[in-house]
């Protein structure tokens, strides 16, 4: 059933309203693991970010394309899906989502130093490496599961909500896993720990410009958006 496109001030909001959900549920996991000393996991983190990832694709995705990721706005500009007009404002919003969740983390949880955020557990080459790696794989399979026939656009959004989860699982422990500028950004800036902050920030947008070189190079030049309207699909 065809639909009017949501205007840009709704897409925005879809935006800051996503990036919100993610944040809070995300780094959320995370900081209930740290004060209750280890009873979510490594394991049930890694999984949240997953599958509230997948559930926002499945909720957004007609709306804003559920980017809720600077890297991945970034990402489908340079593979000519998304105007350079609306990046700015993309970034802008979920910047806004992710700062407004570690605020109301900080509130819930005001005993929580680090609130959730990213930060090296080795050399900070190791993690800028890791993050950019991650963060190129994830928009290789976002770019390729909105690309051909509608049933696969379907499924986009347990495509990238798993991939999300396998890479937090294996990666998390050495970098964060962060594949998101705007998820790292929230609880540095309301944390006050920023000193690691750039990684987070440079290394998943490198990567994500890298993994459209990379789907273009395996797809060809005229791979083309899915029909199932979840053209845009999301990230952590």
């Amino acid at each position: 059933m065809s639909h009017q496109p949501a205007s840009m001030w709704r897409r925005c909001l879809g935006e800051v309203v996503g990036t919100y959900i993610l944040v809070f549920a995300g780094t959320g996991a995370a900081v209930v693991n740290t004060v209750t000393q280890g009873t979510v996991s490594h394991v049930g983190v890694a999984l949240t970010f997953g599958l509230i990832v997948m559930t926002l694709v499945y909720s957004l995705g007609d709306t804003s394309g559920a980017h809720i990721n600077p890297a991945v706005s970034v990402g489908f500009y340079v593979a000519r899906r998304f105007p350079l007009a609306s990046v700015l404002p993309y970034v802008l919003s979920q910047c806004v989502g992710a700062i407004l969740a570690s605020l109301t983390l900080r509130i819930l949880f005001w005993e929580s130093p680090s609130l959730g955020g990213t930060n090296p557990a080795g050399p900070w080459w190791q993690s800028f490496i890791l993050e950019f790696l991650l963060t190129a794989i994830l928009m290789f399979v976002v770019l390729t599961v909105t690309t051909g026939s509608q049933e696969k656009g379907i499924l986009a959004g347990a495509a990238i909500g798993s991939l999300i989860g396998v890479e937090a699982l294996f990666a998390g422990p050495i970098c964060g896993a962060s594949m998101n500028p705007a998820r790292s950004l929230g609880p540095a800036l309301v944390s006050g720990d920023i000193a690691n902050l750039w990684i987070y920030l440079i290394a998943p947008t490198l990567g994500a410009v890298g993994g459209v070189g990379t789907f273009y190079a395996v797809r060809g030049e005229h791979a083309h958006p899915a029909d199932s309207g979840k053209t845009e699909a999301a990230s952590s």
